[in-house]
């Protein structure tokens, strides 16, 4: 099959194409095990292969792509037309951004392929959680299991060659229950990733029972607790929920196409521009936020991009100040030229498809941001005057430019002077993106910092679905609207 695909990369540059690459994913396939109540509710698998082709051809692109390879110079050849025909109407011709040609391979760590685990020790694992959760207040009782593992050879008309082994696994558990007013509210728990491993190890016997004790009685301190205060507080941020607002304020608001407004029909906008890089304060000079996909532990990190562009730790965000953004080859050189003058210096590595019948787009990598000075979450709370601490994503709404938001959380414990006082629920907050960071006071230190994922990233049309990781920290924000 390379040899196949390296032949017909070469021909069609002979007739004209000035850039053609193949991604060919010999296998990929995913289980995903549901257990509700004690009852397994949804056991099933998928697996599929096929190939997907790009060609370029006058500033333009053709895709095509099949699970059938038993014609692969059709295939090839449908890409070809594809970008003649596009060709003329192109308005703004595509240029790639120069790269080194690769020859590589990427194997995520794993010690044990959860591929190669037995369905009865899957399900074992699921029961025992299920049990573990078993208790007075609990009306709904859920535990996941996802597991997710692709092969893919990548060949390009410029010599690189790489191939990629992607393993991953999302384990889950969840409780529910009613209070007095006969409103619903849950507690959730997925593990963070602290190790340098994403494999069937993972899944920690140990860790999910301590807890699923936890997510148990929190979730009944909640039933029983007063709303959350309508009122203006310091907000402390809780990794459970700080990985969210990391990605839907500043992962999305820096995704480069999305800024030059290739996402308008589908996902919104963003309110950054071209001239915000190396001006806007996005934040206060506590924050420091990066597009990191060299984390071995997380989905995020993949090795190389869809373009062959090797993995990158770069930064967005440097002391508040926005300095860079999440790019590929051919948007990089878009915004240059728009901007007639060179904010970027080759792609930041993250053009990414979800499958061989998807183009690639720009895709979050890791948005980290990096750990403070402040202290671990005690020293945090003991220096906040009045404040709530915040944890786990109930809901959320975003600006169509993500210029403000508004989160429900799971949970809410207030600060009285430095002391944690007591559990309310429906804890929400809001704010406008950049005022919100431009309050941020206080950032943990290493001991707050943890890597959680993010498994169902949506964009582009048609959507495609991607996976990623946030490494944070705990982080307070002052002067926050909160209980509305």
């Amino acid at each position: 099959m390379q040899k196949q695909l390296k032949e017909q990369i070469e021909r069609l540059k002979k007739a004209g194409a000035t850039y053609v690459d193949a991604r060919w994913y010999p296998v990929e396939e995913a289980n995903y095990l549901m257990m509700w109540n004690g009852n397994l509710k949804t056991a099933a698998s998928s697996r599929e292969s096929g190939v997907g082709i790009r060609a370029l051809y006058n500033g333009a692109w053709g895709f095509s792509a099949s699970s059938d390879v038993s014609n692969i110079g059709a295939l090839f050849n449908k890409a070809f037309d594809n970008a003649r025909i596009a060709a003329e109407r192109v308005t703004f011709p595509i240029r790639l951004a120069e790269k080194e040609s690769i020859q590589a391979s990427f194997n995520s760590p794993n010690r044990i392929d959860p591929f190669t685990v037995s369905l009865a020790d899957k399900i074992s694992f699921l029961k025992e959680m299920d049990e573990k959760l078993n208790q007075p207040g609990v009306a709904q009782r859920v535990c996941e299991l996802i597991f997710m593992r692709k092969q893919i050879v990548y060949i390009d008309s410029e010599g690189s060659e790489i191939e990629k082994n992607i393993i991953e696994v999302f384990p889950g558990i969840q409780v529910m229950g009613i209070d007095a007013q006969g409103e619903s509210h849950g507690r959730k728990f997925s593990p963070s990733r602290m190790g340098n491993t994403r494999g069937w190890e993972t899944v920690d016997r140990q860790l999910f029972i301590e807890n699923a004790e936890r997510i148990v009685k929190e979730m009944n301190e909640v039933l029983v607790a007063e709303d959350c205060p309508k009122e203006e507080r310091s907000v402390i941020l809780l990794p459970g929920i700080m990985f969210l607002q990391t990605h839907e304020t500043i992962g999305h608001a820096l995704e480069l196409d999305r800024i030059l407004g290739y996402e308008l029909g589908f996902a919104g906008g963003s309110f950054v521009t071209l001239s915000d890089f190396g001006n806007l304060r996005y934040g206060s000079t506590k924050l420091t936020a990066r597009a990191d996909a060299t984390l071995p532990n997380s989905p995020g990190s993949f090795g190389y991009d869809d373009d062959g562009v090797a993995a990158q730790n770069n930064l967005l965000i440097d002391k508040g100040i926005l300095v860079g953004a999440i790019t590929g080859r051919q948007m990089v050189e878009e915004a240059n030229a728009r901007a007639r003058k060179q904010i970027f210096n080759g792609s930041g590595g993250a053009n990414r498809a979800t499958a061989f019948y998807r183009v690639p787009i720009e895709r979050m990598t890791n948005i980290n941001i990096d750990p403070g000075d402040d202290g671990s979450l005690e020293d945090i709370i003991r220096n906040t005057e009045k404040g709530i601490i915040l944890d786990g994503e109930k809901s959320w709404s975003i600006g169509s430019n993500r210029e403000q938001f508004h989160f429900a959380t799971d949970i809410g414990w207030l600060v009285e002077d430095g002391k944690v006082m007591r559990v309310v629920k429906n804890s929400t907050y809001k704010g406008e993106t950049v005022k919100f960071y431009n309050s941020l006071s206080a950032v943990g230190d290493q001991s707050t910092w943890e890597v959680h994922y993010v498994n169902n990233c949506g964009k582009g049309q048609p959507n495609q679905i991607m996976q990623l990781g946030h490494g944070v920290p705990v982080c307070r924000f002052d002067n926050v609207r909160i209980g509305e």
